[in-house]
């Protein structure tokens, strides 16, 4: 890397490091400065991710807190590695960051109960093979044995069809039907039904083909008082429960994305089922993992009163951890994955993320581009990719400086995410404000397609913004390769796009929607063309609502639907108002009018207008006949009389629907005293 003195002394001062040393060897002949700056309390930075183990094995019996970040291949290896200073600055100063606060944690508790299911030939064969380091249990869908055979009983085996199986890693539940005529469990393997049979279609996998066997029931004969061969048995449904699943079926039983923990479908490769097997036998006891979000029900707008407003977390989800729950979602912390991608396109905050949560994840954004602007940097460009897929294949890019390739480009920022889905609209649009001239989202081929295309809406929406403002460029974009000099390539031609001329300072929020106001005011007072309303496309999370006001009735169904308080009443008139900026576009008002006279449209208005209240419809209040109270509208009233009027029991009396609730009681109990109106 293309290091000396004076670069060194300029990333101490960018990166405000107390004490910053060059070393060449420090895992061999240099090991003694290491052992030496661990020696006491201090943080320290490891420039090294490569030898992270031998560092970290040392660092043992040591007080200091060590980090360890890669300036090699993400930075100081490509072909802008004389530009690279300021990128070694940021990710510094990144990783001096405290730890975010803990977040709250799922427990997982496995005993080893493994259950296998797949053909015989496969199924019991693994079984065999793993019965003494797990407890096995095997369920086999079809009877075909060529090499296996069913002697002794080491483990449960059934057989059926119909399989159906949910849950996760030590709480799976599995449902079939016993097609076979022959009961594994009750079979004592005494082959006297092979014996008789005339057909031979009984095999030593006690399983009878329905293609041969011609019911002669010398079978059932033999099997006597055991009672295992039955052809007319009625209840055929069988369950169990499992830690584990090793399912070997030609079809995976769980077709999802992101299967759960706990689950594996190696298919019918052979490494790929061993790969499986290594994973299995270490997955007893207890396991935890983080709870990845935070949901907030009050602001949920899944549904209200069973008419369906906002689905896009359902549709989302690679995992089937989102179901609905009445008016409301419910989430299973144990199937989620942490993809995040729920969160990303939830329009109202209901989700929000937190492994990190965004108020961590903004600092982290903000440190990388203030450090690498400080240290000289310019045009900066941030390259948002997974820990996994996504960190092995920019070290790779890195890698392959050495054969002739390219690297990463000195102006682009790699910030490591749990998964690149949990990142969008209100992240993107503040590290524009703090200076990022491109958002750059890399998805591998280990993220779900569900995620890509939620993302690409999420970009649109994003580009719609920034262009409408008059921000020229392409900000934002999804860039999906698993090869490293397709990503080099991809990055090197990453065009600057035109940014704020003021640098933000505003701090993300932990809700999206105010992070979004920050961001959109800003990028508004800057804008290099300003507009009071931007169009949006279909599905936004900001849009307006129009009103018939010769069908609305003002029934304030709307106003008890709203799960954003973006429509309200008016207790002294009858006034139907609304604030554009609460607005979340789910619908529910729409779906739940009953004269059908709400229309959404989609746009951003920019101005005041919309925080404030304004007045979508009005009607003259209609007073009791009888006590002269305002009790409804005159066009509601005009309504109802309209549609009653012909009702047989309601025809002879209309007078009273005229009169309000407490009138109505006193008409009804002095029905013959009362003088009409005339």
């Amino acid at each position: 890397m293309p290091l000396n003195t004076a670069a060194i002394r300029s990333l101490a001062e960018a990166t405000g490091a107390e004490h910053l040393e060059l070393t060449d060897m420090l895992c061999r002949r240099e090991v003694g400065q290491y052992l030496q700056a661990i020696s006491g309390d201090d943080e320290v930075i490891v420039a090294c991710t490569q030898e992270r183990a031998l560092f970290s094995e040392l660092a043992q019996q040591s007080h200091a807190q060590i980090k360890f970040v890669n300036v090699r291949e993400k930075a100081g290896w490509g072909r802008d590695a004389q530009q690279s200073l300021p990128k070694m600055a940021a990710l510094l100063a990144e990783a001096a960051l405290p730890d975010p606060e803990p977040v709250p944690s799922v427990s997982y508790q496995s005993q080893g109960n493994l259950l296998i299911i797949g053909t015989a030939e496969s199924a019991l064969s693994w079984a065999q093979k793993l019965s003494s380091q797990l407890d096995v249990s095997v369920l086999l869908t079809d009877g075909l044995v060529r090499e296996e055979r069913l002697s002794e009983r080491r483990f449960p085996v059934w057989s059926g069809h119909a399989i159906k199986l949910e849950g996760y890693l030590g709480a799976f539940k599995a449902q079939w039907s016993q097609a076979n005529p022959i009961d594994l469990e009750v079979c004592t393997r005494c082959n006297a039904c092979i014996e008789v049979c005339p057909e031979s279609a009984i095999n030593f996998s006690y399983q009878i083909d329905p293609d041969k066997c011609r019911k002669h029931l010398d079978c059932v004969k033999a099997c006597g008082t055991v009672g295992a061969i039955d052809f007319n048995r009625l209840a055929t449904d069988r369950k169990t429960e499992a830690d584990l699943v090793l399912d070997l079926s030609r079809q995976p039983l769980l077709k999802m994305s992101d299967v759960p923990q706990g689950y594996f479908a190696p298919g019918a490769d052979l490494a790929s089922q061993f790969d499986a097997v290594l994973q299995l036998i270490q997955m007893t006891g207890e396991f935890e993992k983080p709870k990845f979000f935070v949901y907030k029900e009050k602001l949920c707008a899944h549904s209200r009163s069973a008419k369906s407003g906002c689905n896009a977390c359902l549709d989302v989800c690679s995992t089937s951890a989102i179901s609905a729950a009445g008016d409301k979602i419910q989430v299973n912390p144990y199937l989620c994955a942490g993809c995040g991608a729920c969160t990303t396109v939830c329009p109202s905050g209901a989700l929000s993320y937190a492994y990190m949560r965004p108020t961590d994840t903004g600092l982290h954004v903000r440190t990388l581009l203030s450090s690498f602007s400080k240290a000289g940097g310019k045009a900066a460009a941030l390259l948002f990719h997974s820990k996994e897929a996504g960190d092995r294949l920019l070290q790779q890019a890195g890698q392959n400086v050495s054969q002739g390739g390219a690297g990463i480009p000195a102006r682009v920022i790699p910030l490591a995410l749990h998964h690149t889905a949990s990142v969008g609209l209100d992240i993107w649009l503040s590290a524009i404000c703090y200076g990022a001239t491109n958002i750059v989202i890399l998805m591998t081929e280990e993220e779900a397609p569900e995620y890509r295309q939620a993302i690409r809406q999420q970009i649109e929406l994003a580009q719609t913004i920034l262009q409408g403002l008059g921000y020229a460029g392409q900000h934002v974009s999804l860039l999906e390769t698993s090869a490293p000099n397709e990503l080099s390539k991809a990055l090197y031609g990453l065009h600057a796009a035109q940014t704020p001329a003021i640098t933000a300072t505003f701090h993300l929020a932990q809700e999206k929607r105010t992070s979004l106001d920050f961001a959109i005011d800003h990028l508004r007072k800057c804008a290099p063309a300003p507009v009071d309303e931007i169009s949006l496309p279909s599905g936004a999370l900001y849009g307006t609502v129009t009103v018939n006001k010769d069908a609305c009735t003002l029934c304030m169904s709307c106003v008890g639907a709203c799960p954003a308080a973006a429509l309200s009443d008016n207790a002294t008139m009858p006034q139907l108002r609304f604030i554009e900026r609460n607005c979340v576009q789910c619908g529910l008002c729409e779906a739940t009018c009953p004269e059908k006279a709400i229309t959404l449209t989609p746009r951003l208005l920019l101005t005041e207008q919309a925080r404030q209240l304004r007045v979508l419809n009005e009607a003259q209040a209609y007073h009791c006949i009888r006590c002269d109270k305002p009790f409804a509208t005159a066009q509601m009233m005009n309504a109802m009389l309209k549609k009653l009027s012909g009702h047989g029991a309601f025809a002879a009396n209309l007078d009273r629907i005229r009169m309000c609730s407490d009138c109505r009681v006193v008409d009804m109990m002095q029905a013959n005293e009362l003088k009409r109106p005339q």
